[in-house]
């Protein structure tokens, strides 16, 4: 599904990453960890096209993505939430949902702006899906309410909906678990795995908590000062004495 040559990226001299390989394989949960500013959500900019690698090649479900723009990618099926809440807060649920249709939609603002028929029904069809997906991830009961007024937990929900009514092949989470309590985090891994298995989408996890990654993912990736460091099942990951390093230093390891 997604292919890494090394991507290496740099901002002021500084090298974020540094030549980045590795494949995600169809239909898994591959989660990226790593300490703080080892370059995780860098190289999820890169990916999506918001922040364009510097060197290497990222290549989308066979086709090289480099260069085109985020609504490009995502048009070709590539979606992704964010480590900080990017919701609309002053509109409903409903409509933030309604809004990641705009990537499978035809219909121009002008057609749209005199209401011809085709863009009317594009217009009932998105509404209707977007429905359909408040009930998938169980945000229904709050279609009218904004966005801004649930609690931190179902806004991340909520996130992941508009994301998933772009229809993607492979789906990026950037840290979906920050600021959860336990019960939310543990809610939040159920619904990865129904993502995973139900709809057959692939998904990058970026996360700091190691028990919803060791519990959800497929294969694990682990970056440090923007180099991959290891790569490997979670149990293989879990023993890998460079990762102990990189999170508890040299001595402890």
């Amino acid at each position: 599904m997604l292919e890494l040559n090394g991507i290496s990226k740099e901002f002021g001299g500084v090298r974020a990453l540094s030549n980045v390989s590795f494949t995600v394989k169809a239909g898994s949960v591959s989660a990226l960890i790593g300490p703080n500013g080892a370059g995780k959500s860098t190289l999820l900019n890169a990916i999506s096209g918001i922040d364009p690698p510097d060197q290497g090649e990222v290549v989308f479900a066979g086709e090289r993505v480099n260069g085109l723009s985020p609504m490009t990618i995502a048009r070709r099926g590539l979606s992704r939430t964010f480590q900080h809440l990017e919701l609309f807060g002053d509109m409903t649920v409903l409509e933030n949902v309604i809004v990641g249709r705009n990537a499978r939609t035809k219909a121009g603002f002008l057609a749209s702006g005199l209401r011809l028929p085709f863009a009317l029904r594009e217009e009932r069809e998105s509404r209707k899906t977007s429905e359909e997906i408040l009930d998938y991830i169980k945000l229904s009961h709050h279609r009218d309410d904004l966005a801004s007024n649930l609690p931190i937990g179902e806004q991340r929900v909520l996130e992941i909906g508009r994301a998933l009514a772009t229809e993607p092949k492979l789906l990026l989470l950037d840290e979906p678990a920050a600021g959860l309590n336990m019960r939310e985090t543990r809610d939040l891994g159920e619904l990865i795995k129904r993502i995973r298995t139900e709809k057959g989408i692939t998904i990058i996890l970026v996360e700091h908590d190691m028990d919803l990654v060791m519990s959800i993912s497929d294969a694990i990736t682990v970056l440090n000062f923007g180099e991959v460091i290891a790569r490997g099942t979670p149990l293989e990951i879990q023993k890998n004495p460079l990762v102990i390093a990189a999170y508890l230093g040299d001595e402890e390891a």
